[in-house]
């Protein structure tokens, strides 16, 4: 991080960032988003203390931890830190369920996205020092916000079935271009390299910009097929936990 606030990710982009702050790792097959709700069943020992050390913080809010993409092929155990991407979600625990043998069933809201600046995994659990990142917008014209909607709701609508609803709108998408692009990211079915460069955007015109470029390549695949990308074939979320 330079005197300016800036700092600089694995493939060279800059962001805006704050002040360090550690974070424990939890390192998933998938990407957590923004305003993303997250279930997970914790089963490991190391990830069982990590919620219990997130209980015994009274304020709710503070109960974060940060879940970090794991490359495909790859695992923090096998490969080290070249394992992970570089800009993850913090997670905050929202709902928690004990379940037998001292296991938890809980429920993450994901809230802020964080750079890692540093990895220790000197101890079963992980650690991260990470800035937490800003959310600009970028120079996101009206015109941008149209097309990427339009692709959008053509995408959400055949993969409910409807190849022929050339009337579907786009009224209920949200006006905010961050929110926008987050719940696009949210919603593709995508391999998780590109719902991480999608994450990894440095503002909202960049993920927009690149959101429509895979919106325009799905629509046409799936038009030329007329088939749907099968949700239910989709690997589960799985962890080293």
């Amino acid at each position: 991080m330079n005197h300016e606030g800036l700092c600089v990710g694995s493939r060279g982009a800059v962001y805006a960032a704050h002040v360090l702050t550690t974070l424990p790792l939890f390192p998933l097959n998938t990407v957590l988003v923004p305003g993303l709700v997250m279930p997970l069943h914790i089963f490991e020992p190391r990830y069982c203390e990590l919620i219990e050390s997130l209980l015994s913080n009274p304020d709710k809010n503070a109960r974060e931890f940060g879940i970090i993409a794991v490359r495909d092929g790859r695992s923090l155990e096998e490969n080290g830190v070249e394992a992970l991407y570089d800009v993850g979600t913090a997670a905050v625990l929202r709902n928690v369920d004990r379940v037998e043998d001292g296991l938890f069933d809980i429920v993450t809201l994901g809230s802020r996205r964080f750079l890692i600046q540093d990895v220790d995994i000197s101890a079963p659990l992980a650690t991260a020092t990470v800035e937490f990142l800003d959310e600009p917008t970028g120079d996101v014209s009206p015109r941008q916000l149209q097309q990427v909607a339009q692709r959008f709701t053509t995408y959400r609508t055949v993969l409910g079935g409807r190849f022929d609803d050339g009337d579907a709108s786009t009224d209920d998408l949200p006006e905010e271009a961050t929110v926008l692009s987050y719940l696009i990211t949210a919603s593709m079915v995508l391999p998780t390299n590109e719902r991480q460069a999608l994450l990894s955007a440095v503002d909202a015109q960049e993920r927009l910009t690149l959101a429509s470029t895979l919106l325009a390549r799905e629509n046409a695949i799936i038009s030329a097929l007329s088939a749907v990308p099968a949700i239910d074939l989709l690997p589960p979320i799985s962890s080293p936990n």
